[in-house]
């Protein structure tokens, strides 16, 4: 397999992570966001959208959205699995790994961020403010969902790491990256170190990955 990626880009961190807890071989090539690689015509052709990450598995198109890319993972290969066999423990982990990749981490991402600064004249500090805004909205809901719901054991459905955690985990270390107070979600930041704790979350850490900051 070969996935375009970028060291920062919470998507590709998760399915990053789904890949090495299965054991799949691949290869990343690393898009540059911040020189705007994502938008050259040569990725376009790619992926129209201009976004990470995008994976190839053999001939045809790539596969692109990470939650799309983690049940095709889950339904075409083998190794650990990442969602309940039980349909409403599945329900329960895709429900909570959507708090995240759908209504959270759209809010966030480079372009948004662009556009509000560039388009509406936002100041910086005011940007943060909606960005601080979305994690917080989204590490709320987490808390009081993981906190409070029977399904919560280790991880977040249970004792067995889901996409949910894949989400989770992805979430939280965009928090250290942007200075996110995370000191009234105890349960999160439970779950998280649970998962960082695990070497295929460890290996596929943004932080360890070439480009970033401590590479």
């Amino acid at each position: 397999m070969h996935m375009y990626g970028n060291w920062r880009s919470a998507a590709a961190f998760r399915v990053r992570i789904a890949l090495k807890l299965k054991g799949i071989p691949y290869e990343e090539t690393f898009i540059d966001l911040d020189a705007g690689d994502q938008h050259k015509p040569e990725f376009r052709t790619i992926n129209p959208q201009g976004a990470v990450p995008a994976l190839f598995d053999g001939d045809g198109p790539p596969l692109t959205q990470s939650l799309a890319i983690l049940d095709y993972l889950e339904e075409t290969r083998g190794g650990v699995r990442l969602l309940p066999e039980e349909p409403r423990g599945r329900a329960r982990a895709r429900s909570l790994a959507q708090v995240v990749a759908c209504d959270t981490h759209p809010l966030y991402v480079p372009r948004v961020r662009t556009f509000l600064m560039e388009h509406y004249g936002l100041p910086r500090e005011r940007m943060l403010d909606f960005l601080r805004n979305a994690f917080e909205t989204g590490l709320r809901t987490l808390e009081t969902r993981l906190a409070t719901e029977p399904g919560t054991g280790r991880f977040c459905q249970g004792d067995s790491v889901s996409h949910a955690d894949l989400c989770l985990v992805s979430l939280w270390v965009g928090t250290g990256i942007f200075g996110i107070d995370t000191s009234a979600y105890p349960t999160v930041a439970r779950i998280a170190q649970a998962c960082l704790a695990l070497p295929a979350v460890a290996e596929a850490h943004p932080l360890r990955q070439p480009g970033a900051p401590s590479a």
